[in-house]
């Protein structure tokens, strides 16, 4: 394994972090257990969940993968030697079932926190990050830019208020944020320097061979300011991996279970995998390692956020660690993605 540190930190996390938000629907507590217990033994020392898992988000699976990492945790006495990152999630009129009120209020950010602290079975979680924005604006796949009915008040100083009592009450350690744009990023930023509240250390967002919109606007914030992408769906829901190329069904895959989720499955983003898959077959690479050793070795990535529903998959993702793209290659993965920019935003 190799590693990075969380940015203005002294935590060490592995450079593969482990998913989980199968964990309750798609893989059982014995199934996530035996995952965990092979990234640990593969040198993964951090895993990533979130309130809503497992996904998709329903009531009855509410914080079912919270509590399965946390009778892990419990069994295991591992905790001290893993990075345990969590999220509360935003407003959506879905998930009334979560809290009174699906916002980022002082009441709303403690109710979920100590919420997730107990199905974790943990006193403290080391980066906490808001799940998606609580303003309108582009994520999950939006394109072009309108606000219409935005209710929204700019509350980014009381957020971090109160992240910054959760820190000294020692809940939480690091914040960070996800699906977030540039601007959002600035902000936050903009209010921990003037304010001399917690800075973020983290963005967790979607990228992949299928979606580098991180790289413009975002990467450089990155880079500039310190921050970490921690990158997901790097596989785009395992459409990278080529295997919806071949004509077999596979039921069992996400985007077969769920075909709610069809951020992958344009046109566009078919023929994009085919001339990746083509471009790792040329240099005798699997597609599945092209796209995560691509993710990898990106300057602004801290940690690239793998998941499986099976240890197979599990083994070859962890072991795109040991995969380096040649400059040849990247010059053809660029030359497709000029060709087919960013099919899946």
């Amino acid at each position: 394994m190799k590693y990075t540190v969380l940015p203005d930190t002294d935590i060490k996390v592995s450079k593969i972090c482990l998913g989980t938000m199968t964990f309750g629907q798609q893989n059982t507590e014995a199934d996530g257990h035996a995952q965990m217990d092979y990234a640990v033994a593969n040198g993964i020392n951090f895993f990533d969940t979130a309130e809503m898992y497992s996904v998709p988000a329903r009531e009855e699976t509410y914080g079912s993968t919270e509590k399965i990492l946390g009778t892990w945790l419990k069994k295991s006495g591992k905790r001290d030697e893993i990075v345990l990152a969590s999220k509360i999630a935003g407003p959506n009129p879905n998930f009334g079932y979560m809290r009174e009120k699906n916002d980022f209020s002082p009441k709303s950010l403690k109710y979920a926190l100590d919420k997730s602290l107990q199905r974790l079975q943990t006193d403290y979680i080391d980066l906490y990050q808001l799940h998606w924005p609580e303003r309108k604006t582009n994520f999950f796949g939006k394109r072009g830019f309108v606000v219409e009915n935005d209710a929204w008040e700019d509350n980014i100083q009381l957020v971090l208020e109160t992240m910054d009592g959760f820190v000294k009450e020692g809940k939480i350690k690091h914040i960070g944020l996800s699906n977030e744009t540039p601007w959002g990023i600035m902000r936050f930023l903009e209010e921990s320097k003037y304010h001399n509240l917690p800075k973020i250390k983290t963005v967790q967002n979607p990228y992949s061979l299928l979606n580098r919109q991180f790289e413009v606007g975002s990467a450089e914030i990155c880079i500039r300011e310190n921050i970490g992408l921690f990158a997901y769906s790097p596989m785009a829901f395992g459409v990278l991996s080529g295997k919806f190329l071949t004509g077999e069904s596979h039921p069992n895959a996400r985007i077969k279970l769920f075909p709610q989720f069809s951020r992958y499955n344009s046109p566009q983003s078919t023929e994009a995998t085919r001339q990746y898959v083509t471009i790792a077959e040329k240099h005798g690479l699997s597609a599945a390692q092209m796209a995560l050793a691509f993710v990898n070795q990106q300057a602004f990535v801290t940690s690239n956020i793998i998941g499986a529903t099976t240890l197979e998959q599990l083994k070859e993702n962890i072991a795109s660690i040991d995969v380096v793209l040649s400059e040849e290659i990247i010059n053809e993965i660029n030359a497709v993605h000029a060709a087919i920019p960013d099919p899946a935003p």
